[in-house]
C-alpha cells in the first residue's frame, strides 16, 4: 500500500525516526495498530529526553520517594 502524506507530515515522521529505533513506515503503522497520535509519541520522547537530562545532572529520586511510591502500591 502507497500512502500520500503532506511534506509536514513527513518531516514530523522524519525527526521522529531519527529520535528513536523505528523508521518512519515502522512509526506509521505502530500508530495506526495502537491508536496514538504523532503528538503523543511527540511529547513521550520529549518527557524521555527532559528525564535523561534531569538523570545525567544527579537529579534521581530518593530512597524514601521510592518507598512511598512501592508502598503506596504494596498489598496490604
Amino acid at each position: 500500500m502507497t500512502l500520500e502524506i503532506s511534506d509536514s507530515l513527513k518531516a514530523r515522521l522524519e525527526a521522529i525516526a531519527a529520535r528513536t529505533t523505528m523508521s518512519p513506515s515502522e512509526l506509521v503503522d505502530d500508530a495506526l495498530t495502537k491508536g496514538y497520535s504523532l503528538e503523543w509519541l511527540e511529547r513521550s520522547l520529549d518527557r524521555v529526553e527532559r528525564a535523561k537530562e534531569q538523570a545525567a545532572r544527579g537529579e534521581f529520586a530518593t530512597a524514601d520517594d521510592l518507598a512511598r511510591v512501592v508502598n503506596k502500591y504494596r498489598p496490604t
